[in-house]
Parts: C-alpha cells; sequence; structure tokens
C-alpha cells in the first residue's frame, strides 16, 4: 500500500492527505482517528483511543482509484450487488466532494456530496444528490441521504458494506440477526448459531435493528445500529474465495466480518424532492 503523501492542514484535528493518487481526509483528535478518502466517501479507518480499530481494511487494497477500494465502509448505491453494472452501483467509485467538517471536545462531523453528471447518467438516467455524513466520536455514526431532483419517481437499493476489524473470525458470536435469511437467492431458516468455517455470504430479511458482535479474541462487543434499511448482510469469504481475491491476503478472511446495513432489492420508492437515510452505527457495549 503507498504511503500517504505529507497531510495539509484543513483545522485542529481534520487534514487531506494523498495515497496512490486518492485524496484522503484525516482525522485526529485526541479521542478518536479516523481516516474517509474522497474517492467512494469511503470510511477507511475508526480507531478510539486506547482501542483496536473497528474497521478491517486490506493490506493489499488498490489505491489507485481504478477500482473499489477493499475494506472499510463502502457506500453501495443505488443498488447492492450484482442486479445491475457497476456491481454494488457507482458511488463507491466516484469522486465527492467534502461539503462541510465541524469539531468539538468530542469529535469531528463531516460530510461529503455527490451529484448526477453525464457519467453517472449514462449508468442511471436519473437526477440525484447524495449526502454522507460521517459523526465521529468514541462511537461512529454514517449516513448516506439519497435525494430525489428529478421530475419522476425512482426507486433506490444500496447498503453500507461496513467491514468489521475481529481477532479471529473462529472466535465471534453474533445476535440479532434473526432466523429468517436469503443465500444465493433463496429463503432459508436457521435455528443454530452461526460456524463461520466455509464461506457465507446471506441476506438476513428480519434482523433486529441492534446487532451484537462480541469479539471473544479482542475481548469487545460492538453494538451495530441501523436504520432506514430492510436487510442486514452478513458476508466472510473463507479461505477459498480470499485465496482467490487479487486485493486481499490468503488469510486476511481471519480478522474481519462483514455486517451491512442494506436496502434489499431497490425496495425504497423515492418521489421527487423526497430523501430517505440509510444509516448505521458502531459503539462499544464492554
Amino acid at each position: 500500500m503507498p504511503l500517504p503523501h505529507t497531510p495539509i492542514s484543513l483545522s485542529d484535528y481534520v487534514s487531506v492527505s494523498e495515497q496512490g493518487g486518492i485524496k484522503i481526509i484525516q482525522i485526529k483528535h485526541p479521542k478518536v482517528s479516523a481516516s474517509i478518502s474522497l474517492f467512494g466517501a469511503h470510511l477507511l479507518h475508526f480507531q478510539p483511543k486506547g482501542q483496536e480499530d473497528f474497521i478491517w481494511m486490506s493490506e493489499k487494497a488498490d489505491f489507485s482509484g481504478k477500482t473499489p477500494l477493499r475494506g472499510g465502509i463502502p457506500l453501495c448505491w443505488p443498488w447492492f450487488g450484482k442486479s445491475s453494472l457497476p456491481s454494488h452501483g457507482f458511488a463507491r467509485n466516484a469522486i465527492w466532494t467534502l461539503k462541510e467538517h465541524r469539531e468539538n471536545e468530542n469529535g469531528v462531523i463531516l460530510s461529503m456530496t455527490l451529484e448526477d453528471s453525464p457519467h453517472t447518467r449514462e449508468i442511471w438516467p436519473h437526477a440525484f444528490h447524495l449526502e454522507a455524513q460521517f459523526e465521529i466520536t468514541e462511537d461512529l455514526k454514517v449516513s448516506l441521504i439519497s435525494s430525489n431532483t428529478d421530475q419522476v419517481p425512482y426507486e433506490i437499493g444500496g447498503a453500507l458494506h461496513t467491514y468489521l476489524n475481529i481477532g479471529n473470525i473462529r472466535n465471534i458470536e453474533i445476535s440479532g440477526l434473526g432466523k429468517e435469511y436469503l443465500e444465493r437467492g433463496l429463503p432459508k431458516t436457521s435455528l443454530e448459531n452461526i460456524i463461520f468455517n466455509q464461506e457465507i455470504d446471506r441476506i438476513y430479511t428480519q434482523a433486529d435493528n441492534e446487532i451484537i458482535l462480541d469479539d471473544k479474541e479482542f475481548k469487545r462487543q460492538i453494538k451495530i445500529t441501523n436504520a432506514g434499511h430492510n436487510a442486514v448482510v452478513l458476508w466472510n469469504p473463507d479461505a477459498t474465495l480470499s485465496q482467490q481475491m487479487q486485493d486481499m491476503a490468503d488469510e486476511s478472511y481471519k480478522t474481519m466480518v462483514c455486517l451491512e446495513s442494506c436496502i434489499h432489492d431497490r425496495s425504497v420508492l423515492l418521489q421527487p424532492g423526497q430523501k430517505h437515510t440509510l444509516s448505521t452505527r458502531l459503539s462499544r457495549t464492554s
């Protein structure tokens, strides 16, 4: 991974640097550090003081700006998955604009924006305004606000594709996902605890708004609080798929798990002038 250039200060706690051709907003606050790429409005790092990073980034992530970054919190919009091209939509491949940043004794609030352009209209023929808000304190809240600025209604999907940093995939427990899920499009029911001994790619359709990740190795519990969603995606590639992916190290599946606040199946209808907010909050409970 290329080393970042020397940061340029924007305020006491916020600066901008460049890494492999991508501009990165750096937050260094007495209580927390974080970084967000303008490429994709993609959160790369979130670490309250004295704690392990909450967020997993691949050591082989491509910072050329030519492909999506592996890890962090990619913003999937206006769809999730491979229903259209590009996979997971175009927002994670776009250059966003830093709108504002504010700071206080508790942390930093920052927002980025993206609007339709001739390029996006070639992919998806609609006018829109997106705002990604990042509330970075000892907790992290990420909100994706979609506004229909077109003259016609349209349907959107999406996800906050959160890669969580864990001690060992074989030594975690997850509660609050419910029993009903889709796997390769097929509805399934499970009454058992999740065992991570193969690739898992599930869309849970009856999950609680609060999910608890119990990380035995890091000796912490992380609460994931979601809103504006209708599903939670659980993903871990396990060994075979990790070895096939150029932007993941062979063994890196052991230290990550994705738990994603998701709008499945383009299920949000936005009338002209309407807005919708999809959000996720990460906080430590113990």
